[in-house]
């Protein structure tokens, strides 16, 4: 849980930073109008524009701040001008606590401490309940530079701050007046804020980054998903074709090596299984003329001749005096009919393997 809450607080921090500097951005390509407001004495805020072209003042208009709503209520053109644009307060002198600030020239660089640890002793209110700040430091004489310090309560501003949020301006700068050593006076700046982000309140920057952010990290996961997955499917693709490769290979070095293969299978069944046209001839050379085939049957390596002849055991040593056939008998009884010259024969011998040209 202690992991889980630090990388949000750091998820947290990321998105604040990154939306500081896109409005930082923003804020420079996008000039918001300005608005002055003036304190005067009695209380009244008299507001002016800035304007950045001529035609586009609006006349000036002055009110009091009643529970962060002007009073009188501003009229609808000055309200469309308050929102999105920077208002710049100028605070009336007598709310306002003034002071000159000597030190060593070679404190320039540390001012901001400096000051910082001497609010509680040169204002009535401490570090945490003031606004304040200073000017350009004046180099004085014997090595000594001298600031105009300004500090008002927080309080004092608080319903500026209100009215501001409330007519929906995007930045409030707040300055006010002191006096230098050399008589004239100074602009100091007491507070510099954002309200909102200069794109606008239709755009929630942080809530888009988080958006974004969201949406890219489920992008990935789809992207890793489908890599395991079509990627593994293609792998093992890859996989059967290379072992099928091998195989062929494997077969073509057999083929080469004079191995069996295709080819090597067909020249040994040539050589091995006897041809019928083959046998036919070589037991046409074998049996007398006066000898007559009525069938002839080729059953694996035996060939079985039937017909008719005039002396039927003589042909048994006939076809065995042959090379093409060994093993020769009667597989039936040999008869002989009355209305028959000879005798009728059942021959069956074995067919020797190879039919040479020779042979």
């Amino acid at each position: 849980m202690a992991v889980l809450a630090e990388s949000r607080q750091l998820f947290d921090e990321w998105i604040a930073a990154v939306t500081g500097a896109v409005d930082a951005v923003a804020g420079r390509l996008i000039r918001a109008r300005a608005i002055r407001l003036d304190e005067g004495a009695d209380g009244m805020f008299t507001a002016s524009t800035v304007a950045a072209k001529a035609g586009e003042r609006l006349p000036a208009v002055a009110f009091r701040i009643d529970n962060g709503k002007p009073q009188p209520p501003l009229p609808s053109e000055w309200k469309s001008a308050f929102r999105g644009s920077r208002i710049e307060v100028q605070l009336q002198p007598d709310y306002v606590m003034t002071r000159l600030l000597d030190f060593p020239s070679k404190a320039g660089d540390f001012l901001d401490g400096m000051i910082r640890s001497q609010v509680d002793r040169l204002t009535p209110w401490s570090v945490n309940d003031a606004i304040f700040g200073w000017s350009v430091p004046e180099t004085k004489a014997n090595d000594r530079i001298e600031v105009a310090f300004a500090a008002t309560s927080k309080s004092t501003i608080d319903p500026v701050l209100l009215v501001a949020k409330t007519l929906d301006a995007a930045s409030i700068a707040i300055c006010a007046k002191a006096p230098t050593g050399s008589g004239a006076s100074a602009r100091i700046a007491l507070l510099d804020k954002p309200l909102r982000s200069v794109i606008g309140p239709s755009v929630n920057l942080p809530r888009l980054l988080r958006t974004i952010l969201l949406s890219a990290v489920v992008a990935a996961t789809i992207a890793l998903i489908a890599n395991t997955y079509f990627g593994g499917s293609m792998q093992s693709e890859l996989e059967d074709l290379q072992r099928r490769i091998s195989q062929r290979r494997a077969a073509l070095r057999l083929d080469a090596n004079g191995g069996t293969s295709g080819l090597g299978l067909l020249a040994k069944r040539k050589q091995s299984t006897p041809s019928s046209v083959m046998v036919l001839e070589a037991m046409s050379h074998v049996l007398p003329d006066s000898t007559y085939v009525t069938e002839l049957r080729i059953e694996g390596d035996k060939v079985q001749v039937v017909g008719m002849t005039q002396d039927a055991p003589s042909l048994i040593r006939l076809i065995e005096q042959s090379p093409q056939f060994t093993r020769a008998t009667f597989f039936a009884p040999t008869t002989h009919a009355a209305n028959e010259s000879g005798e009728r024969f059942h021959i069956e011998a074995h067919i020797t393997a190879y039919f040479g040209s020779g042979s």
